[in-house]
């Protein structure tokens, strides 16, 4: 079979990369489309994995207009020369215009819930769409439920074995504790109107917090001139290492708080939007939700004091994925039975 993977974002790289891997194994054609979007590119060259870069996403609504545009045209090129069997992605518009254009079955994958702009643009041209089992929309026939996160497509013990040497590259000595803060640019679609952390909070977490714990920063923008020397210097494959021997994790992103659950990292999410799976991680006990930076210090602080807190987040890490599939193993076996693995999923007395 042939297929077109359509990547907008480094996290998509994560998701679809060990299925590449093993479809490529087992003979079938991968085709790979990228968006130049913070290092997804690096990420794809780190893996070996071949693409065709659509180019940057402008901003603006105007600039938003004129990339969908773009991304659709080069696609379609692409899918002109290779004529792909199948399209999937993780939930994106221009792969599924493509498809529905060319009358190739389009999967999309989602885990946001307020995404409705994309949600908009994209699922009217995608034949079935896949979420984690406590996604809290309905998209009616074409929505296909899996127990489990899109995390655990690269975080499942399957396909990830924390490297210890990531701490010598940080300067880390082994058992010496360490936080990790990490801030979202607020440029997506899904981010308008929400917040996080303000600066004032963010500059007394790194002064209370110093005073008991090395402080790293992860930022998806630029950093102003008092943040940049905590600023962490580590190739982005190496970041899941470096979350997962964390002793805490304070962030606005939603994707690394989510990865820190299935890691076993204590994760304090701060963030007025919130999704199913966040709700269901700190059900979990391995999230810890704000709204916005009212609370966040002193929990943190709390938090740190906790002797066992590591181990009893690796216990609760463990209870959540003895509940949780492979996903990875589910989408390989989905792409490579389809259509009728589509079939047997709608249809459970099959």
């Amino acid at each position: 079979m042939k297929l077109l993977i359509d990547i907008g974002h480094p996290a998509h790289v994560h998701y679809f990369r060990n299925s590449i891997k093993i479809l490529m194994a087992k003979g079938h054609e991968i085709i790979l489309t990228a968006r130049e979007k913070e290092n997804s590119l690096v990420l794809l060259d780190h893996y070996k994995l071949k693409y065709t870069c659509t180019g940057k996403n402008l901003k603006g609504m105007i600039g938003k207009f004129v990339s969908i545009i773009r991304n659709d045209f080069k696609i379609f090129k692409v899918a002109l020369k290779h004529r792909p069997d199948l399209f999937v992605s993780f939930s994106l518009p221009f792969s599924a215009h493509v498809g529905f254009i060319m009358r190739k079955p389009v999967i999309g994958f989602t885990d946001t819930e307020h995404a409705a702009i994309n949600q908009l643009i994209t699922n009217p041209f995608t034949d079935t769409i896949f979420t984690p089992l406590c996604f809290k929309k309905d998209f009616g026939k074409k929505h296909i439920r899996f127990n489990g996160y899109m995390e655990l497509c690269y975080l499942h013990p399957n396909y990830f074995t924390p490297d210890p040497s990531v701490l010598d590259m940080m300067g880390v000595k082994k058992g010496e504790k360490y936080v990790i803060l990490r801030f979202v640019s607020w440029n997506a679609e899904h981010d308008m109107g929400h917040s996080g952390l303000n600066h004032k909070t963010k500059l007394q977490l790194l002064k209370e917090l110093s005073r008991y714990t090395k402080v790293f920063i992860s930022s998806e923008g630029e950093l102003s001139e008092d943040l940049k020397q905590y600023h962490i210097k580590i190739s982005p494959e190496k970041m899941h290492d470096v979350l997962y021997f964390a002793t805490l994790y304070i962030g606005e992103g939603a994707t690394m708080a989510s990865e820190c659950a299935m890691l076993g990292t204590p994760a304090i999410y701060v963030n007025s939007l919130t999704a199913g799976t966040l709700e269901e991680q700190q059900e979990y006990g391995l999230i810890y939700g704000f709204k916005n930076s009212k609370g966040v210090l002193e929990r943190a602080l709390e938090l740190l004091q906790i002797p066992n807190l590591k181990k009893e987040h690796q216990n609760l890490r463990k209870k959540l994925l003895s509940e949780k599939i492979d996903v990875t193993k589910f989408i390989v076996w989905m792409i490579e039975n389809y259509p009728e693995s589509i079939y047997r999923l709608k249809t459970p007395a099959y």
